[in-house]
């Protein structure tokens, strides 16, 4: 035990360096919550894009563009994405800016799946109702039957955060200072790698947990709302 605490002391007391830490965190969080704007933003889009098919009963262009998108960005490693967008589109310049592009266009595949099965899990009579008022479509989806699917939505927009916090672990690929760029970088300062990368997994769970029972507490109070 007296080993340990010694071990820590050097590792993360000495020379402040718990602070690499904090400053990964940082970037981590940032990137997370930037990059969901994003993908939320992006992801609605192309939902509307594949509702235009279930509107006309029939593949419409807008439909297959946002069809083939999600599937290559959920057919591909986000890894590659993340490099593609970096060295590639910036052409390895502002490794921010890219990922949170990166990691938004590719959580936006899986957020459009989520706002379309939150969309089409409202009874079909609203819409039924909203037309027979002599509503247009877009006016009844904006005022009828979006403000009833949020409640299916915003659960899994909380889990599509979790997994982005967990994902950016990827980030010191293109040389961004993150939670697990920093325990690499303690690593080679100290020559110690079990304490370092222990210590960032321990505030990934963390966060991730708190993240969760926050989550599952919100969706106890959406149920009892019904």
């Amino acid at each position: 035990m007296g080993d340990f605490i010694e071990d820590f002391k050097f590792v993360f007391l000495e020379g402040n360096r718990w602070k690499f830490m904090l400053d990964g965190l940082k970037v981590t969080i940032g990137v997370s919550v930037a990059s969901v704007f994003v993908g939320l933003a992006l992801g609605l889009i192309l939902a509307i894009m594949k509702m235009t098919a279930v509107k006309k009963n029939r593949r419409t262009v807008l439909s297959v563009i946002a069809n083939t998108y999600i599937d290559i960005i959920r057919g591909t490693p986000s890894i590659l994405q993340l490099l593609i967008m970096y060295f590639v589109v910036f052409r390895s310049r502002m490794g921010i800016v890219a990922a949170i592009i990166s990691f938004g266009m590719n959580s936006a595949a899986y957020v459009a799946e989520n706002i379309r099965a939150g969309i089409m899990a409202v009874d079909q009579g609203q819409m039924e109702g909203g037309r027979s008022l002599g509503l247009s479509y877009g006016i009844t989806m904006r005022y009828i039957i979006i403000p009833q699917a949020v409640k299916n939505i915003l659960p899994a927009l909380g889990n599509e955060f979790i997994l982005l916090i967990k994902e950016t672990s990827i980030l010191g690929y293109i040389a961004i200072y993150d939670l697990t760029k920093a325990a690499n970088y303690i690593t080679s300062r100290t020559y110690k790698m079990f304490l370092p990368l222990i210590g960032a997994a321990v505030i990934y769970y963390v966060i991730t947990k708190i993240l969760s029972i926050g989550l599952a507490k919100f969706e106890r109070r959406l149920r009892e709302s019904d």
